[in-house]
């Protein structure tokens, strides 16, 4: 009889969050560095400090959306989310309803 490929061991959710978190901070970087090219070739009397707070504005808030969208993700396939629902029908008859 054949044997079965070895199933390899969960990856902890800490390094997929950790792992995730890498390319956010890569793409969010790429963002802020986009942003910040628009906003000064948009006009020639731009400020360093608005230049500043465009890279922080932008960069900041891709990286906190990208983090809970991916926490609320990893929640959700570590089946912490299903304790949570129920999703049993209501029973007409129960006194807990």
């Amino acid at each position: 009889m054949p044997a079965h490929d070895p199933v390899p061991p969960p990856v902890p959710l800490k390094q997929q969050f950790l792992r995730i978190m890498r390319w956010a901070a890569l793409f969010s970087l790429a963002l802020a560095a986009l942003a910040v090219v628009l906003v000064a070739h948009g006009d020639s009397s731009i400020h360093i400090h608005m230049l500043i707070a465009t890279a922080l504005g932008v960069g900041l808030t891709v990286l906190l959306g990208i983090a809970l969208m991916t926490l609320v993700f990893l929640s959700n396939r570590a089946g912490h989310d299903a304790a949570a629902a129920d999703h049993r029908q209501k029973d007409e008859n129960d006194p807990r309803s």
